[in-house]
């Protein structure tokens, strides 16, 4: 048998936007027996995790967990509301905005993308003026639905989903409104119900801290009453019979069990260290990981600091720099994988993921690999990224840890 061995003395620092590192915790869970997933064992396994996840989505409504990709969450969406031929509007924010939007195409929709012109487009969040705009001029209702994504993931931009639902209800479109959290689950704020949001599309291998291979929709009640009707061939994804057997905690297919019993313990961590305080450690991550790209004279990928992701940060590299190349450096003299550029602006930037299971000294060892990588590859730089911040964590305290109660 053929070994390939890539794994040096040392661990592996994974600070790519996701598959994020997983804990340790959520390891040993996985490595459970595997159960009868017909069985009573199971069936509380999956009541426990399907109201958890509601948690997390901060919604009452139904969450449908697939033993599959956020690609597959998607199209589960897509297919349970739609018909062969209806107009979507999709907004262009980045590569995973337009992937989605391909998706649409394969299936027979007609999606149509909004959004700011060229590699422009892909520095700003959703504008949401633009979207009501369109939605007013549509007075016969076209549009089925209004798709947009949270956090992309290919340029370190947080839209502001509030402003689409209110958008969207000034126009007086009775459009479905489904919005792709894939990477923006569990790492910032999301509200599925406050936010009247139809279909929220999302996947275990970010904030949660998992393996890829979960995926979800929550599901509002609107969605469910246009599923009934919707006309796009579904059979796996099919909602319908899904939620029923929810009820009991089983689901009409061999689930994940293994992945099941690691998101159970991915919601004990998140929820007993608090969700708020999950999203506040994230944003002080990124705010230090800013101040370090800053400090070196290096553009950030977000042009707006209003929509500036908690989850990763997009570095922008000097024309004639291969930010590929710099990326493959940092990667075999450091053990340092960072996330490359995508789409418009592949080899242009690169990406540090600090999400999920992450903290300052992560964070400080994956500035430190940056900073000797770019270096080491010529890129001039102003200062030092790694000294503003430990400067910035230094003078912005995390949250108070949990203490034991004797």
């Amino acid at each position: 048998m053929l070994k390939l061995d890539f794994h040096p003395a040392g661990r592996h620092f994974l600070q790519i936007p996701g598959p994020s590192p997983v804990p340790d915790r959520i390891l040993r869970a996985m490595s459970y027996p595997t159960i009868d997933h017909r069985g009573p064992e199971f069936g509380a396994l999956g009541l426990a995790v399907l109201d958890g996840i509601k948690k997390i989505f901060k919604t009452a409504q139904p969450v449908v967990i697939y033993p599959a990709s956020g690609t597959g969450a998607w199209e589960a969406a897509l297919t349970n509301t739609l018909s062969p031929g209806d107009a979507v509007l999709m907004y262009e924010t980045g590569h995973f905005a337009t992937l989605w939007k391909k998706m649409a195409e394969n299936l027979g929709l007609k999606p149509e993308f909004l959004g700011l012109p060229g590699v422009e487009g892909w520095r700003r969040g959703v504008q949401a003026d633009l979207i009501e705009a369109r939605l007013r001029a549509d007075t016969g209702h076209a549009i089925k639905a209004v798709c947009v994504v949270h956090n992309e993931t290919s340029t370190g931009v947080t839209s502001d989903v509030a402003a689409v639902r209110r958008a969207i209800d000034a126009a007086g479109h009775p459009a479905l409104f489904m919005v792709d959290t894939i990477s923006g689950l569990a790492c910032t704020d999301y509200r599925h119900d406050e936010w009247g949001v139809d279909v929220t599309v999302s996947g275990s291998q970010k904030g949660l801290m998992l393996p890829p291979g979960i995926s979800f929709n929550a599901v509002s009640q609107k969605a469910l009453a246009a599923s009934r009707h919707a006309k796009l061939p579904r059979a796996f994804w099919n909602w319908a019979e899904i939620v029923e057997m929810n009820q009991q905690g089983y689901w009409p297919y061999t689930p994940n069990t293994n992945l099941l019993y690691g998101l159970s313990e991915a919601l004990d961590m998140i929820l007993g260290e608090g969700l708020d305080n999950v999203f506040a450690r994230h944003r002080r991550l990124a705010a230090a990981c800013r101040a370090a790209v800053q400090a070196w004279g290096l553009e950030i990928q977000c042009v707006d600091p209003a929509v500036y992701s908690p989850v990763l940060t997009g570095v922008v590299m000097p024309e004639g720099v291969d930010a590929d190349a710099v990326r493959k450096l940092i990667y075999e003299r450091f053990d340092l994988s960072l996330g490359t550029g995508l789409g418009k602006v592949k080899g242009r930037m690169f990406r540090i993921g600090h999400l999920g299971d992450c903290n300052d000294l992560a964070l400080m060892a994956a500035l430190s690999g940056c900073e000797m990588g770019l270096r080491l590859a010529g890129v001039p730089l102003r200062a030092s990224g790694v000294g503003a911040a430990m400067d910035y964590l230094e003078q912005h305290e995390s949250a108070p840890r949990l203490k034991a109660v004797a």
